[in-house]
């Protein structure tokens, strides 16, 4: 291998015919560069729509309640319920492995009007009546002073936690946000901190117009009593939320009296469900970008192989007179040997660093005309790219053996007689 003179050789054979060798070596260069951006545009989506699920727990499912649509122990169809606070318990006492259970209320937005004021500043908002536990479901980061504790749902606290949007919009530039009131539908809430939270809108105060408050504080100040709007539930990692829905969709079933065949009455949505066809969609993805350039650069190593071929025929007397000198066939075995990878690698190279500079090319494009909410970063690992450069010296080698077993069976006087 670091044999001077047989690597003079090998750059006279390549450069000998430069115009066939750039043919030749294409083949290879554009198999890998389309490998290596069909891979990173996967990558692209793949990180735009993991972007859209955000920092929240997959493996959760929501749930609601709906009206029925079935007659059931003498209550009449399309009647209408509630879930109640005691209903936590009891899904927590009748279906294992679960994490987090949150009951959640919610009022406002931005059809509820002006719901929240302070001063002469007035703002439609979304107002959650929560737990705790939800920051580690819709996970968010306090940028000043704390989230709610058990303490605030024990005492039924009127504090609230604000977001950076509803804070811009409420509050002066530099004016003392913790310990000041704000006024949610008439009735007095003090601010004890704020938090900034990541969603696929990314960081901007839009995203941010959400206040959360004590659970106990809302149900008590807005008049929901025990009732619970909605429910959401986190399954441990090592199980599936999606194999526990039926199991809870079912013990709120018999405690709320609804028919057992009635699936509209208690409506829900399987996060950890969607998130794995996402990941489905990704591996086909990937699968395809795989396909497809493994495809393009097979073509292009045949091509290198037919040319070894040719070489060899067109060195057939050059091989005789090396053999009759002394030469070992596996030393001409390993010279054809090393003329294939080589070419293959710096061909592959090639196709590797153009691939790169479109790579780079794109995400400064991206960078310059703002986030796109499906595409966002495309790029490729240093494992990818090892990968390549490993598919590139097997390659070589399948491509050279085939030439490289046809010059070791030259007989040296039937090398000599060729013209």
């Amino acid at each position: 291998m670091f044999n001077k003179d047989r690597w003079r050789e090998i750059l006279e054979v390549l450069t000998s015919n430069v115009g066939r060798t750039i043919l030749t070596a294409f083949g290879v260069c554009w198999g890998i560069f389309i490998l290596i951006v069909l891979l990173a545009a996967g990558k692209g989506f793949e990180n735009g729509i993991r972007k859209d699920f955000g920092d929240i727990a997959t493996n959760t499912m929501f749930m609601w309640t709906r009206s029925t649509t079935k007659a059931y122990e003498g209550l009449p169809k399309g009647r209408s319920f509630e879930f109640k606070v005691n209903d936590v318990q009891a899904i927590w006492d009748n279906v294992p492995n679960l994490k987090f259970i949150s009951p959640r209320n919610q009022l406002g937005g931005f059809r509820g009007g002006g719901n929240v004021t302070r001063g002469i500043h007035v703002g439609a908002y979304n107002i959650y009546g929560d737990y705790p536990e939800i920051i580690n479901q819709d996970p968010m980061t306090v940028t000043s002073g704390r989230f709610l504790n058990h303490n605030d749902i024990k005492e039924k606290r009127k504090v609230a936690i604000i977001g950076q949007g509803v804070k811009s919009e409420l509050y002066e530039k530099d004016e003392e946000v913790l310990g000041s009131y704000i006024k949610i539908q008439g009735v007095n809430f003090m601010v004890i901190g704020t938090y900034k939270k990541n969603n696929n809108d990314g960081d901007g105060e839009e995203a941010q117009k959400e206040i959360f408050v004590p659970f106990t504080s809302f149900s008590q100040a807005f008049n929901r009593g025990e009732d619970v709007g909605w429910m959401a539930i986190t399954a441990h990692d090592g199980s599936s939320i999606s194999q526990l829905k039926e199991s809870i969709v079912d013990e709120m079933r018999k405690r709320h009296k609804v028919h057992p065949e009635d699936n509209r009455a208690i409506g829900y949505f399987d996060l950890y469900e969607q998130f794995n066809r996402v990941e489905s969609l990704f591996f086909g993805l990937k699968a395809i970008a795989y396909l497809v350039g493994i495809m393009v650069l097979l073509s292009g190593i045949i091509g290198v192989s037919n040319i070894m071929l040719i070489v060899v025929k067109e060195r057939t007397k050059e091989i005789g007179i090396r053999r009759a000198l002394g030469e070992q066939p596996m030393s001409i075995k390993k010279q054809i040997l090393m003329e294939s990878i080589f070419l293959t690698i710096i061909s592959g190279m090639t196709g590797i660093i153009f691939g790169a500079l479109v790579i780079y090319g794109i995400n400064s494009l991206l960078d310059s005309v703002g986030p796109v909410d499906m595409f966002v970063n495309p790029s490729v690992s240093v494992g990818v790219v090892s990968g390549a450069l490993m598919i590139l010296m097997i390659s070589g080698l399948l491509a050279g053996f085939i030439p490289a077993q046809s010059a070791i069976r030259v007989r040296p006087i039937e090398a000599l007689r060729t013209e």
